[in-house]
């Protein structure tokens, strides 16, 4: 741990390092840069603890941690910004560290690791997102978030890469192109081919936005899959795309998507619906319909249907207590139940 801590002492200290030597290029006075600092610079955090009842298996329930994190925010000069992130959960893991450089209104390139810009649901923030588990089972099998395709691995739905990404026609339009890895999170490339991402929303209202994403590619599988048939070390076409839209109000909050991807011949598709609607004063009601299979040739589909409440007692911080049931279909799996408790802080 002390290791860990180390090393982002020395990033921070090297995105100071950095503003220190732009402000001195400058000719700026000293109480100049040290009064810039403050502003130039922005750290952050949260947590996420709770509690977890599940009768998938056997009878279990536990306390337990979901993340513990720390960003770092640097704005180097008027277009020029650098970001990190890093988890301090189950050993430490570095899980974002990037860098952007606006050219103009409208075209900015990002260079390192950061959240793949495939689906609506991938890029969103584990301290926005209404579900305690986060992300909808295709969007954690699809984009990597959580392991479920063996083949793709545990990428946190991030990638190593560079984008080119902006707003056009008074924020109407907005467009991420990505050349990436495709091998996920702190991992060089193991083939010589990379995935090519694309996503586009449009905003016809303030509140509102629809479009859709895809990524084409090349998969290198780093272990079996009970799905696919995909072995160990085999490169495989890898195609996902998805289409959806969100709606966002101080009242009701609204996203949906269908999403589908083929690998090799196996094709495999999911859908979700989540949403909240605030009831009283910082008190919301969740609920989420949730449908994946991993073969539609083989149908191992499960639905989900979710419910519950979250509290934000203060500004980014909330409770949360939510009951999902899992309807399971195919290899002889029983449907299950799932209580969960959660509460989030943050600086």
């Amino acid at each position: 741990m002390k290791k860990k801590i180390l090393q982002i002492s020395i990033i921070v200290l090297s995105i100071l390092s950095m503003q220190n030597t732009i402000n001195a290029q400058e000719n700026r006075p000293l109480n100049q840069v040290v009064n810039t600092l403050k502003e130039r610079i922005s750290l952050a955090g949260y947590a996420q603890l709770g509690y977890t009842y599940d009768d998938a298996t056997k009878p279990d329930n536990t306390f337990d941690i979901k993340r513990i994190i720390f960003m770092a925010h640097g704005k180097i000069t008027d277009r020029w910004t650098c970001d990190f992130m890093y988890d301090f959960y189950n050993s430490g893991m570095l899980l974002e560290i990037y860098t952007d450089y606006q050219f103009f209104n409208g075209l900015t390139a990002r260079i390192g690791e950061f959240k793949v810009p495939y689906t609506i649901e991938n890029e969103l923030s584990p301290t926005t997102v209404e579900l305690i588990n986060c992300y909808s089972q295709s969007v954690c099998y699809l984009a990597g978030v959580s392991g479920s395709d063996k083949c793709y691995g545990m990428t946190s739905g991030r990638d190593i890469g560079l984008m080119l990404y902006g707003k056009l026609f008074n924020d109407f339009l907005q467009y991420k192109a990505a050349v990436m890895n495709g091998q996920g999170l702190n991992t060089k490339d193991k083939n010589s081919q990379k995935d090519i991402v694309g996503n586009l929303m449009i905003y016809p209202l303030k509140c509102l936005s629809v479009g859709g994403s895809f990524i084409r590619g090349t998969g290198h599988a780093i272990a079996d899959s009970e799905y696919t048939g995909i072995k160990t070390g085999e490169n495989y076409a890898k195609k996902r795309w998805s289409i959806g839209g969100m709606f966002t109000s101080t009242m009701i909050n609204f996203r949906s998507e269908y999403l589908a991807g083929k690998d090799k011949e196996v094709k495999s598709e999911g859908f979700y619906a989540t949403g909240s609607l605030r009831l009283v004063q910082n008190l919301d009601l969740i609920a989420s319909f949730d449908y994946f299979n991993p073969n539609k040739a083989a149908d191992f589909k499960q639905n989900n249907y979710i419910a519950g409440l979250q509290y934000w007692f203060y500004p980014r911080c909330r409770l949360q207590a939510q009951y999902t049931f899992c309807d399971k279909k195919g290899n002889g799996l029983k449907s299950s139940n799932l209580i969960q408790a959660q509460v989030q802080v943050r600086f």
